[in-house]
């Protein structure tokens, strides 16, 4: 019994997976356009895809621990072994387990760009502000010597 519901959980939450691998591509996209209504509104489509993949992990720990088995690869692997659908469930989970690996690598991509974006506008309005100026060169390569900083707003 607990083995055909662990199936159900790993083949639900590949299909999961996949609608969110799919959201955190589009949200790359939106990021690299920077169009923010598409942002949030993929953002409150990613929110309840997480809270099911949570839950059912929950789920799929809870069953190996009431048939007894540690909630691992371990216990997922003692239980194939006494299942009917044993081979069926290591290959979903390795499946599953993919395709999280990729949700997490493409999730670090978009926090990357996040950050670089976060810094350019930072440095932009640092300028604008006057509270920095970007690297001014003499005709000799040297840094120039600018007497007075003032904001752009009073130039």
């Amino acid at each position: 019994m607990n083995d055909t519901a662990l199936l159900d959980l790993f083949t639900n939450d590949i299909g999961t997976a996949e609608q969110l691998l799919e959201l955190i591509d589009n949200e790359f996209q939106a990021l690299t356009e920077r169009d923010l209504p598409r942002l949030d509104s993929l953002l409150s489509e990613k929110q309840p895809l997480l809270a099911l993949l949570q839950q059912h992990g929950n789920d799929r720990s809870r069953l190996l621990q009431t048939a007894g088995l540690s909630a691992d690869r371990e216990g997922l692997t003692a239980l194939a072994s006494q299942s009917s659908v044993g081979e069926q469930l290591l290959q979903r989970s390795e499946e599953l387990s993919a395709l999280l690996q990729r949700c997490q690598e493409a999730n670090l991509r978009n926090g990357r760009l996040i950050r670089a974006n976060q810094a350019s506008v930072g440095s932009v309005l640092g300028i604008l502000r006057g509270g920095e100026t970007p690297g001014l060169y003499d005709s000799r390569g040297s840094a120039a010597r600018i007497a007075q900083q003032r904001p752009l707003s009073q130039a």
